[in-house]
């Protein structure tokens, strides 16, 4: 089940959201009303649903992101207004974004911190079939970002690395510690020197939706964007390498970075910089829970804790193999 698995509510129930959605109709105007409501899973840090816009004519369809748990309500104002602005900053682009309709990042019209957006066509494909043209088109989506121009005034925060040698806690059933002790290693000296463009972040198939099958298969949106950064063009790559060896083994996650060099990205030169990139983003999902969770919500029960900390400890050993 290769897609955000949904479920409707029955009519348009308000309860929670009641404030948020009459705030909602209000940005859509024209007195239309949401006559119908999904919620979306295979997220975990924020509450999305697929709203349905009645009234005259064809219906109208919107995205609504909410935060509801308390720690990202208490950062919700700059993640919400960093959504917002990059949202308007890249409908000048050709990277495919939703069109952003409103924010309310301190929830002063609505029950909790939202941004209103239009939903983008296509869905969320984490399977095995066609995972390696997928990869393809991942890579190339990524070059297209990273080519961003924004200016000086308008860029981004930025990054902000994930984990840090004190914070990582190696799997407590692990039988490869030394493995983890040597990766450890690999972050213990100061970021390198790195040529600075526009980084999604959180960029990884979960974030990414792709329409048609075999050679027709395209990416028709990337989404989440309030991780938006400013940084090495290796962090990104990291960062979506990292998800593939989750999703597939360390063998597709090596891949990546190969398809974005022969797609036009420039990588650092210097494999030891490579390495702690590639290194630091691994290493901040030692605890692999965090991403299992909502891709067991959309259908992958497959990805147990057990085998994704085996494909984490895989992936570990191969970039320091490659790399080290």
């Amino acid at each position: 089940m290769d897609e955000h698995v949904a479920f409707v509510e029955p009519g348009v129930d308000d309860r929670g959201w009641s404030r948020t959605r009459m705030w909602a109709e209000e940005q859509v105007g024209d007195g239309r009303p949401v006559d119908a409501a999904e919620r979306l899973r295979g997220g975990w840090t924020s509450e999305m649903r697929r709203l349905r816009v009645g009234g005259p004519g064809a219906p109208r369809w919107f995205v609504l992101r909410s935060f509801v748990e308390p720690f990202f309500v208490r950062h919700a104002e700059a993640l919400l207004t960093r959504e917002a602005d990059v949202l308007r900053l890249l409908a000048r682009s050709d990277v495919p974004v939703a069109g952003f309709r409103a924010v309310d990042a301190t929830a002063r019209y609505c029950d909790h911190p939202s941004l209103l957006m239009t939903l983008l066509p296509g869905t969320v494909r984490l399977g095995e079939q066609d995972a390696g043209l997928r990869t393809e088109l991942l890579a190339r989506q990524l070059v297209g970002i990273h080519r961003v121009s924004v200016p000086a005034d308008a860029r981004p925060r930025a990054y902000e690395p994930w984990t840090s040698p004190e914070r990582v806690s190696p799997p407590g059933a692990t039988e490869r510690l030394h493995l983890w002790q040597r990766a450890v290693d690999v972050i213990r000296r100061d970021p390198p020197d790195h040529r600075a463009c526009f980084l999604h972040r959180d960029f990884h198939p979960g974030n990414v939706l792709f329409s048609g099958h075999g050679a027709d298969t395209r990416i028709t949106g990337v989404v989440d964007w309030v991780e938006t950064s400013w940084g090495p063009a290796d962090l990104d790559v990291a960062h979506c390498s990292t998800a593939l060896a989750l999703l597939h083994g360390p063998e597709e996650a090596m891949r990546l970075a190969e398809l974005y060099v022969a797609a036009g990205g420039v990588l650092s030169s210097d494999p030891s910089a490579h390495l702690y990139w590639r290194v630091l983003d691994a290493l901040a999902f030692s605890n692999v829970e965090k991403v299992a969770r909502p891709w067991r919500e959309l259908g992958h029960t497959h990805l147990t804790t057990a085998l994704l900390t085996s494909r984490l400890e895989d992936y570990l050993h191969a970039l320091l193999r490659r790399y080290g």
